[in-house]
């Protein structure tokens, strides 16, 4: 297993527009978002990357939403997404789309994304799955220059381990759009919709895109206390009398 520490940064997509099909990939995500977006409660929202900023949220029941980028013209806050500037347990749910393949480290923005998010929060995340038609794409050298092959691509089984380790809890993993995300023929023919229905009833795990959604677990520690106790043993002192003075 290769490690998650990337060496040379890979280039990130300002804007769906700059991944081939990105608006179908958009598209889908927010589809497949909708109906959670009724069961996710707090006070504020995050969206982390400019992928995120674009996605349509406002179906929400989280009205206060912030987009966080590097880039000043597609963010409310500017600030690097793996050191937010926001306070330790302040953010009920996170937003992170494709922002762990275009990371050098991808563990540093899971770790900060906890840090914001309050006990029993939510981060959803969204990612290129390796093992699907979009991930057969890279074993090509020509396509490894061009976006999104550029940026590595985690499995949905290793970005949940990364998730247990921190201690959440996998509510949701769904995978969709069963395409190389790059043929044109595939996106636009008039049979796509039937190919998707035949992929998701019996090639569930092969989506080349696939949704994470998991829950802040935090556990009480409650001390325990012994049910017997050691009585610590008082010698008295033995203190010379003023009569063994005068003897």
């Amino acid at each position: 297993m290769k490690p998650a520490l990337a060496y040379n940064e890979p280039t990130e997509p300002e804007s769906w527009q700059d991944l081939p099909n990105g608006q179908l990939i958009a598209s889908s995500i927010e589809q497949q978002l909708l109906p959670w977006w009724s069961r996710l409660f707090g006070y504020h929202l995050l969206k982390l990357g400019n992928l995120s900023g674009y996605i349509d949220s406002s179906q929400a029941m989280i009205k206060h939403q912030v987009k966080v980028s590097a880039n000043a013209d597609q963010a409310n806050v500017v600030a690097e997404i793996d050191d937010l500037p926001f306070l330790e347990h302040s953010i009920d749910v996170c937003l992170l789309n494709h922002c762990l393949e275009f990371s050098v480290d991808p563990h540093h923005i899971l770790r900060e994304a906890d840090r914001v998010l309050i006990p029993n929060g939510h981060i959803i995340i969204s990612g290129f799955n390796p093992f699907s038609l979009a991930g057969l794409n890279k074993l090509l050298p020509f396509r490894r220059q061009e976006l999104p092959w550029q940026g590595r691509f985690f499995t949905p089984m290793r970005v949940k381990d990364w998730l247990n380790l921190l201690g959440y809890e996998i509510i949701e993993d769904q995978r969709f759009l069963h395409t190389s995300l790059h043929s044109q023929v595939i996106v636009n023919s008039w049979w796509r919709s039937h190919w998707q229905n035949f992929a998701s009833k019996y090639l569930p795990t092969l989506g080349s895109v696939y949704i994470i959604i998991a829950k802040k677990r935090v556990h009480p520690l409650t001390p325990i206390r012994p049910k017997w106790k050691l009585r610590p043993q008082f010698n008295p002192v033995k203190v010379s009398t003023m009569d063994s003075y005068k003897r």
